[in-house]
């Protein structure tokens, strides 16, 4: 509910402050008195795209507050969340638009975009008049309407889970199939690769191992002679035969030596042994430098076959047998893609059965409830003096999509035998206005979550016709609030609470103010709208007579 609004230097208002309350609230007043300016000031601060131009002339900036009460269950609160600001029972909205044109808002002291002033807006206002594209007039919401009405929440989302299931299987398939095709066309090139890579199956390391042995086996004739000459040099008949002479010599005369040969003879020994050592390294190169000349020829047959199969795929040569794995992968998926193919194409097929299947329930649904509205908006609009009139929910065939296969739109024709058309084409202005309330008065039911506001919905309607009128509009007021722009006396009468929207002068400007009347100035406002500017006894009386009637 709409519990406050504040403005301050917008257009011709300096200062006002008003305090609505739950029910009807009708605002009043002569023409240009600034009515439309309190409507222009509320849809800035709900981030409303209007005028360019708000700030009054003179100030820096322009303002506005509004304050909402919100119940525990207002949709608001998912809006606030999702935005990450802050909640509570009170809803505090002020937007700032500078002379300069810049606008700055506030949510509960949190400065926040117009994209979430907008989206808190549509949970928390209705507008509707001649001229709203938001509302009841615009058909691109008539299948949000209707399905409200006919209570298809539980159809709607089985529908939407039905097209997210089918749109995700259509896709796989697709995926499925344009992988298919890319590995079709290499599918030569993939059988040609996994046979040459299986044929030369490289192993991990074996280009170093190969490129070691190649090298060795190279250098392998240039260094054997060197290498045995060495080895000899080390045996019997060289060092070690010396050493072991030595030994044998000193250990002959060491006990005459007084214990000073025991340490060379010691080292002798150790040295021996590492002489031992040696010898043994000597021999195992000069056994390995002893190799076959075709050994050497297969070794870099092999080495070079690696190299290159690693050239021509462009991985590294230790990386050849995972690159194996991944093209062997590819052609199993390949071999196996027809009975993907097939159990995929059987899944689309069983999730557009179940689509159809949903969305024909939620087409039945909204077909019954199209004739049930269609009859509840007659029983309306009788009492508002258009029983000839005819209303007709319309639904046709629409591409299929998450809210199902139909389009909806509202349409009228308002003599029998009259071609039928969307409501703001067919009817004229008056019929329009009791068109749109007769609408409104069936699609509201229980929901008074969001404030209605009807800018001169009555325009148009006069006598019996706009007393009807305006006891609907107490009628839907029941249990939330609207808020009626009106010219018609008989609506005024209505109202539970009524403001006068009026022009004054001062010191040469034109400023625009609200005062909330009490009943005797009800009475005074409602027989202006009688009698017009001369307030007579008779238009007093009859004043009276609305009020009490």
């Amino acid at each position: 509910m709409l519990r406050a609004l504040d403005i301050r230097d917008m257009l011709i208002i300096d200062r006002l402050e008003l305090t609505f309350q739950p029910g009807l609230n009708a605002l009043t007043g002569e023409t240009g008195a600034g009515k439309s300016i309190l409507l222009d000031s509320l849809g800035f601060v709900l981030g409303w795209r209007g005028r360019a131009e708000l700030v009054r002339q003179g100030a820096a900036q322009g303002e506005v507050v509004a304050e909402f009460e919100l119940d525990p269950d207002h949709p608001a609160h998912a809006v606030l969340a999702e935005a990450g600001l802050p909640g509570g029972e009170e809803l505090i909205l002020r937007r700032i638009n500078t002379a300069e044109g810049r606008k700055t808002a506030w949510v509960n002291d949190r400065r926040c975009s117009g994209e979430v002033l907008r989206a808190l807006s549509e949970t928390l206002i209705e507008l509707h008049g001649q001229h709203d594209d938001r509302g009841l007039l615009n058909p691109r919401g008539h299948r949000a309407m209707l399905d409200d009405y006919a209570g298809a929440g539980e159809h709607l989302s089985t529908v939407r889970a039905a097209w997210a299931e089918m749109s995700r299987v259509r896709k796989a398939l697709a995926e499925t199939e344009a992988t298919l095709a890319a590995m079709r066309a290499e599918e030569e090139f993939l059988r040609h690769a996994v046979a040459e890579l299986d044929k030369l199956d490289p192993q991990p390391g074996e280009d170093a191992e190969l490129d070691a042995r190649r090298r060795m086996m190279q250098g392998a004739e240039r260094i054997r002679d060197d290498v045995a000459r060495a080895f000899e040099l080390l045996g019997g008949e060289g060092a070690e035969g010396a050493m072991s002479d030595a030994v044998r010599w000193l250990e002959g005369v060491s006990h005459n030596a007084g214990g000073k040969l025991e340490n060379p003879i010691a080292a002798l020994g150790r040295a021996l042994i590492e002489l031992g050592e040696a010898q043994d390294g000597v021999n195992e190169c000069l056994q390995a430098l002893d190799f076959n000349p075709a050994e050497l020829e297969a070794a870099e047959e092999r080495l070079f076959a690696i190299r290159a199969l690693a050239r021509k795929h462009d991985v590294a040569p230790d990386d050849l047998g995972a690159f194996a794995d991944t093209l062997r992968d590819r052609l199993n998926r390949l071999d196996a893609g027809d009975a993907d193919l097939a159990d995929q194409r059987a899944a689309v097929d069983a999730a557009q059965v179940a689509y159809d299947k949903a969305a024909a329930a939620l087409s039945a649904a909204r077909q019954q409830a199209a004739g049930q509205l269609d009859a509840a908006v007659m029983a309306e609009l009788a009492p508002l003096k258009m029983e000839r009139a005819v209303f007709h929910t319309e639904i046709t065939a629409a591409d299929a999509g998450p809210e199902g296969t139909d389009a909806v739109a509202f349409t009228v024709a308002t003599n029998p035998g009259a071609p039928s058309g969307p409501l703001n084409k067919i009817a004229s202005g008056g019929e329009l206005s009791r068109f749109l309330l007769a609408l409104k008065v069936c699609l509201t039911g229980d929901d008074s979550a969001r404030t209605m506001i009807f800018d001169e919905i009555d325009r148009g309607v006069g006598g019996a016709t706009a007393d009807a009128v305006g006891r609907r509009l107490a009628s839907l007021a029941q249990g939330g609030q609207v808020l009626v722009v009106t010219h018609s006396p008989q609506v005024a009468a209505r109202a539970a609470h009524h403001w006068r929207v009026q022009k004054q002068v001062n010191d040469g400007q034109t400023l625009s103010t609200v005062i909330p009347l009490a009943d005797p100035d009800r009475v005074d406002e409602i027989a202006r709208m009688v009698a017009g500017d001369t307030i007579t006894d008779e238009a007093r009386a009859a004043a009276r007579a609305l009020l009490d009637a």
